[in-house]
Protein backbone atom coordinates (compact mmCIF):
# COMPACT_ATOMS: atom_id res chain seq x y z
CA UNK A 1 0.00 0.00 0.00
CA UNK A 2 1.74 3.10 -1.29
CA UNK A 3 0.20 5.41 1.27
CA UNK A 4 2.09 3.71 4.11
CA UNK A 5 5.35 5.05 2.71
CA UNK A 6 3.92 8.58 3.13
CA UNK A 7 5.00 11.31 0.84
CA UNK A 8 7.18 14.29 1.49
CA UNK A 9 6.25 15.89 -1.82
CA UNK A 10 4.76 19.39 -1.74
CA UNK A 11 1.61 20.43 -3.53
CA UNK A 12 1.77 23.63 -5.53
CA UNK A 13 -1.66 24.87 -4.45
CA UNK A 14 -1.98 26.33 -0.96
CA UNK A 15 -4.91 27.46 1.12
CA UNK A 16 -5.26 31.13 1.92
CA UNK A 17 -4.33 31.81 5.53
CA UNK A 18 -3.48 34.78 7.75
CA UNK A 19 -0.14 36.48 7.13
CA UNK A 20 2.70 34.64 8.84
CA UNK A 21 1.27 31.12 8.46
CA UNK A 22 4.24 28.89 7.60
CA UNK A 23 2.41 25.61 7.03
CA UNK A 24 2.60 23.80 3.71
CA UNK A 25 0.49 20.81 2.73
CA UNK A 26 2.27 17.45 2.99
CA UNK A 27 0.81 14.40 1.30
CA UNK A 28 0.09 11.58 3.77
CA UNK A 29 -2.08 9.26 1.69
CA UNK A 30 -2.55 8.27 -1.93
CA UNK A 31 -6.10 6.90 -2.14
CA UNK A 32 -9.57 6.91 -0.57
CA UNK A 33 -8.50 4.44 2.16
CA UNK A 34 -5.75 6.66 3.51
CA UNK A 35 -7.34 10.08 4.04
CA UNK A 36 -7.39 11.62 7.53
CA UNK A 37 -10.73 11.77 9.33
CA UNK A 38 -9.40 12.79 12.75
CA UNK A 39 -6.15 13.56 14.60
CA UNK A 40 -4.97 13.24 18.21
CA UNK A 41 -1.70 14.60 19.58
CA UNK A 42 0.55 11.80 20.86
CA UNK A 43 3.84 13.55 21.62
CA UNK A 44 6.78 15.48 20.24
CA UNK A 45 9.70 13.96 18.41
CA UNK A 46 12.91 13.39 20.37
CA UNK A 47 14.51 16.57 18.98
CA UNK A 48 11.38 18.62 19.67
CA UNK A 49 11.16 19.77 16.07
CA UNK A 50 8.15 17.68 15.09
CA UNK A 51 5.06 16.00 16.48
CA UNK A 52 3.61 12.52 16.46
CA UNK A 53 -0.14 12.27 16.05
CA UNK A 54 -2.64 9.45 15.69
CA UNK A 55 -4.84 9.57 12.60
CA UNK A 56 -8.11 7.69 12.13
CA UNK A 57 -9.39 6.55 8.75
CA UNK A 58 -13.07 6.20 7.85
CA UNK A 59 -12.70 2.72 6.36
CA UNK A 60 -15.64 0.36 6.65
CA UNK A 61 -14.54 -3.11 5.53
CA UNK A 62 -12.97 -5.69 7.81
CA UNK A 63 -9.17 -5.70 7.73
CA UNK A 64 -8.80 -2.18 6.34
CA UNK A 65 -6.59 0.29 8.19
CA UNK A 66 -8.35 2.10 11.04
CA UNK A 67 -5.49 3.93 12.72
CA UNK A 68 -2.05 5.25 11.77
CA UNK A 69 0.71 7.33 13.31
CA UNK A 70 1.96 10.43 11.50
CA UNK A 71 5.31 12.00 12.35
CA UNK A 72 5.03 15.56 11.09
CA UNK A 73 7.68 18.25 10.77
CA UNK A 74 7.76 21.38 8.64
CA UNK A 75 9.81 19.40 6.13
CA UNK A 76 8.08 16.01 5.98
CA UNK A 77 5.24 13.77 7.06
CA UNK A 78 5.90 10.07 7.62
CA UNK A 79 3.07 7.59 8.13
CA UNK A 80 3.24 4.20 9.87
CA UNK A 81 0.36 1.76 10.44
CA UNK A 82 -1.06 0.86 13.85
CA UNK A 83 -2.62 -2.56 14.38
CA UNK A 84 -6.20 -2.50 15.69
CA UNK A 85 -6.79 -5.11 18.43
CA UNK A 86 -10.47 -5.66 19.23
CA UNK A 87 -13.90 -5.08 17.73
CA UNK A 88 -13.51 -3.22 14.45
CA UNK A 89 -15.35 0.08 14.15
CA UNK A 90 -17.12 1.18 10.99
CA UNK A 91 -16.36 4.70 9.72
CA UNK A 92 -14.08 6.26 12.33
CA UNK A 93 -14.35 10.05 12.08
CA UNK A 94 -12.58 11.53 15.12
CA UNK A 95 -10.03 10.70 17.81
CA UNK A 96 -8.97 12.51 20.98
CA UNK A 97 -6.39 11.91 23.72
CA UNK A 98 -7.83 11.47 27.22
CA UNK A 99 -6.32 14.27 29.36
CA UNK A 100 -4.07 13.03 32.12
CA UNK A 101 -4.06 9.38 30.98
CA UNK A 102 -1.04 8.86 28.69
CA UNK A 103 -1.56 6.42 25.83
CA UNK A 104 -5.37 6.35 26.06
CA UNK A 105 -7.78 7.80 23.51
CA UNK A 106 -11.43 8.04 22.53
CA UNK A 107 -12.33 7.46 18.88
CA UNK A 108 -15.77 8.16 17.41
CA UNK A 109 -17.62 6.63 14.46
CA UNK A 110 -19.96 8.52 12.18
CA UNK A 111 -22.98 6.86 13.76
CA UNK A 112 -21.96 7.78 17.29
CA UNK A 113 -20.15 4.76 18.75
CA UNK A 114 -17.29 5.82 21.01
CA UNK A 115 -14.28 3.50 21.37
CA UNK A 116 -11.83 3.79 24.26
CA UNK A 117 -8.34 2.75 23.14
CA UNK A 118 -5.00 2.04 24.75
CA UNK A 119 -2.11 2.61 22.35
CA UNK A 120 1.28 1.01 23.02
CA UNK A 121 3.89 1.01 20.27
CA UNK A 122 2.24 -0.05 17.04
CA UNK A 123 -0.90 -1.60 18.58
CA UNK A 124 -4.19 -0.02 19.66
CA UNK A 125 -6.26 -2.19 22.00
CA UNK A 126 -9.99 -1.61 22.48
CA UNK A 127 -10.75 -1.14 26.19
CA UNK A 128 -14.46 -0.38 25.89
CA UNK A 129 -17.06 1.04 23.50
CA UNK A 130 -20.39 2.75 24.03
CA UNK A 131 -22.88 4.93 22.12
CA UNK A 132 -22.98 8.68 22.58
CA UNK A 133 -25.97 10.04 24.47
CA UNK A 134 -28.78 12.05 22.86
CA UNK A 135 -28.17 10.91 19.28
CA UNK A 136 -30.68 12.68 17.05
CA UNK A 137 -32.42 11.22 14.02
CA UNK A 138 -30.15 11.52 11.01
CA UNK A 139 -27.11 12.63 13.01
CA UNK A 140 -23.81 12.08 11.18
CA UNK A 141 -20.78 12.76 13.35
CA UNK A 142 -17.33 13.86 12.17
CA UNK A 143 -16.00 15.59 15.27
CA UNK A 144 -15.16 14.99 18.92
CA UNK A 145 -13.18 16.99 21.48
CA UNK A 146 -12.34 16.65 25.17
CA UNK A 147 -11.94 19.64 27.46
CA UNK A 148 -10.29 19.73 30.90
CA UNK A 149 -10.83 22.75 33.16
CA UNK A 150 -11.07 23.20 36.93
CA UNK A 151 -10.33 19.53 37.48
CA UNK A 152 -13.39 18.53 35.41
CA UNK A 153 -13.86 16.97 31.97
CA UNK A 154 -16.34 17.76 29.22
CA UNK A 155 -16.95 16.29 25.78
CA UNK A 156 -18.05 18.11 22.63
CA UNK A 157 -19.22 16.53 19.41
CA UNK A 158 -21.36 17.60 16.46
CA UNK A 159 -23.69 16.34 13.79
CA UNK A 160 -21.95 17.80 10.77
CA UNK A 161 -25.04 19.29 9.14
CA UNK A 162 -25.49 19.51 5.37
CA UNK A 163 -26.31 22.51 3.22
CA UNK A 164 -29.48 24.13 4.56
CA UNK A 165 -29.38 21.92 7.65
CA UNK A 166 -27.00 23.49 10.20
CA UNK A 167 -24.67 21.48 12.38
CA UNK A 168 -25.82 20.54 15.87
CA UNK A 169 -23.10 20.99 18.48
CA UNK A 170 -23.50 18.81 21.58
CA UNK A 171 -21.72 19.26 24.92
CA UNK A 172 -21.82 17.29 28.18
CA UNK A 173 -19.84 16.74 31.40
CA UNK A 174 -17.75 13.57 31.23
CA UNK A 175 -16.50 11.09 33.82
CA UNK A 176 -15.25 7.51 33.54
CA UNK A 177 -16.47 4.34 35.24
CA UNK A 178 -13.90 2.22 37.09
CA UNK A 179 -13.78 -0.20 34.13
CA UNK A 180 -13.14 2.61 31.64
CA UNK A 181 -16.55 3.36 30.14
CA UNK A 182 -17.21 7.06 29.40
CA UNK A 183 -20.16 8.40 31.42
CA UNK A 184 -21.95 11.54 30.22
CA UNK A 185 -23.87 14.14 32.19
CA UNK A 186 -26.68 16.37 30.95
CA UNK A 187 -26.34 17.14 27.23
CA UNK A 188 -26.84 20.63 25.80
CA UNK A 189 -27.23 21.52 22.12
CA UNK A 190 -26.41 24.53 19.92
CA UNK A 191 -26.78 25.01 16.18
CA UNK A 192 -23.96 26.29 14.00
CA UNK A 193 -23.87 27.38 10.38
CA UNK A 194 -20.58 27.98 8.58
CA UNK A 195 -19.97 31.29 6.84
CA UNK A 196 -17.56 29.47 4.48
CA UNK A 197 -17.73 27.31 2.38
CA UNK A 198 -21.14 28.19 0.95
CA UNK A 199 -21.71 25.26 -1.46
CA UNK A 200 -24.99 23.36 -1.16
CA UNK A 201 -23.30 20.29 0.34
CA UNK A 202 -21.33 22.11 3.03
CA UNK A 203 -20.65 20.18 6.23
CA UNK A 204 -20.86 23.00 8.74
CA UNK A 205 -18.70 21.22 11.34
CA UNK A 206 -16.20 18.62 10.14
CA UNK A 207 -14.06 18.75 13.29
CA UNK A 208 -13.70 20.53 16.64
CA UNK A 209 -10.72 21.54 18.74
CA UNK A 210 -10.67 23.40 22.06
CA UNK A 211 -7.57 25.20 23.33
CA UNK A 212 -6.34 25.21 26.93
CA UNK A 213 -7.92 28.65 27.31
CA UNK A 214 -11.27 27.44 25.98
CA UNK A 215 -11.14 28.80 22.44
CA UNK A 216 -13.44 26.75 20.20
CA UNK A 217 -11.96 26.08 16.75
CA UNK A 218 -14.01 24.33 14.08
CA UNK A 219 -13.43 23.21 10.52
CA UNK A 220 -16.07 23.22 7.80
CA UNK A 221 -15.90 21.48 4.44
CA UNK A 222 -17.74 20.95 1.18
CA UNK A 223 -17.58 17.72 -0.79
CA UNK A 224 -18.93 17.33 -4.32
CA UNK A 225 -17.99 13.66 -4.57
CA UNK A 226 -15.03 11.30 -4.42
CA UNK A 227 -13.14 13.34 -7.02
CA UNK A 228 -14.07 16.74 -5.61
CA UNK A 229 -13.99 19.62 -5.96
CA UNK A 230 -13.47 20.25 -2.25
CA UNK A 231 -13.32 23.41 -0.18
CA UNK A 232 -12.69 24.07 3.52
CA UNK A 233 -12.29 26.67 6.22
CA UNK A 234 -11.07 26.88 9.81
CA UNK A 235 -12.89 29.28 12.12
CA UNK A 236 -12.65 30.53 15.70
CA UNK A 237 -16.29 29.91 16.62
CA UNK A 238 -16.58 30.78 20.31
CA UNK A 239 -15.50 29.61 23.76
CA UNK A 240 -16.04 26.63 26.07
CA UNK A 241 -15.93 26.83 29.87
CA UNK A 242 -16.37 24.29 32.65
CA UNK A 243 -17.28 25.58 36.10
CA UNK A 244 -15.84 24.26 39.37
CA UNK A 245 -19.05 22.24 39.75
CA UNK A 246 -18.65 20.68 36.29
CA UNK A 247 -21.24 22.72 34.41
CA UNK A 248 -20.36 23.07 30.71
CA UNK A 249 -21.07 26.27 28.81
CA UNK A 250 -20.58 26.76 25.07
CA UNK A 251 -20.74 30.40 23.94
CA UNK A 252 -20.79 30.71 20.15
CA UNK A 253 -19.45 33.97 18.73
CA UNK A 254 -21.93 36.35 17.13
CA UNK A 255 -19.33 36.96 14.41
CA UNK A 256 -16.95 33.98 14.18
CA UNK A 257 -13.39 34.74 13.02
CA UNK A 258 -12.33 33.06 9.78
CA UNK A 259 -8.76 31.81 10.28
CA UNK A 260 -8.11 30.33 6.85
CA UNK A 261 -9.80 29.05 3.69
CA UNK A 262 -8.49 26.06 1.75
CA UNK A 263 -9.90 25.52 -1.75
CA UNK A 264 -9.27 22.02 -3.19
CA UNK A 265 -8.90 20.40 0.27
CA UNK A 266 -11.49 18.72 2.49
CA UNK A 267 -10.40 19.33 6.08
CA UNK A 268 -11.79 16.73 8.49
CA UNK A 269 -9.27 17.07 11.34
CA UNK A 270 -8.12 19.99 13.50
CA UNK A 271 -5.79 19.26 16.42
CA UNK A 272 -4.30 21.99 18.63
CA UNK A 273 -0.66 21.20 19.44
CA UNK A 274 0.25 21.61 23.14
CA UNK A 275 2.78 24.33 23.87
CA UNK A 276 2.08 26.02 20.55
CA UNK A 277 -0.41 28.35 18.88
CA UNK A 278 -0.50 25.94 15.93
CA UNK A 279 -3.11 23.45 14.91
CA UNK A 280 -2.33 20.45 12.74
CA UNK A 281 -4.91 20.12 9.97
CA UNK A 282 -5.71 16.85 8.22
CA UNK A 283 -7.70 16.24 5.05
CA UNK A 284 -9.69 13.37 3.62
CA UNK A 285 -9.57 14.16 -0.08
CA UNK A 286 -11.17 10.84 -1.04
CA UNK A 287 -9.61 9.46 -4.25
CA UNK A 288 -6.75 11.97 -4.00
CA UNK A 289 -5.75 10.70 -0.54
CA UNK A 290 -4.89 12.84 2.48
CA UNK A 291 -2.77 15.86 3.39
CA UNK A 292 -1.54 17.59 6.56
CA UNK A 293 -0.26 21.05 7.42
CA UNK A 294 -0.05 23.46 10.34
CA UNK A 295 -2.04 26.66 10.84
CA UNK A 296 -1.72 29.21 13.69
CA UNK A 297 -5.32 28.69 14.84
CA UNK A 298 -4.99 27.89 18.55
CA UNK A 299 -3.78 31.11 20.14
CA UNK A 300 -5.85 32.93 22.80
Amino acid sequence: MAWLTAATALLTTFGTAPAGAEGEWRKVGADARSGISGLAFEGRTEDGAGVRVLAVHDNKRSGQQRLSRITHTEGSAVVSPITWDGSEPVDLEAVEAIPGIPGEYLALTGRGILFRLKVAGSTATVVDYTPLPAIGEGDDFESFALVAQNGKFAALWADRGAGERPATLYAAPLTFAAWGQPLFGAVTQRTYRAAYPTESGTRHISDIAVTDTGRLVVSSASDAGDDGPFDSAVTAAGRVTISATGRVRVALAASPTLLGTFPQYKIEAVECLPGSADALLGTDDENVGGHARTLPACGA
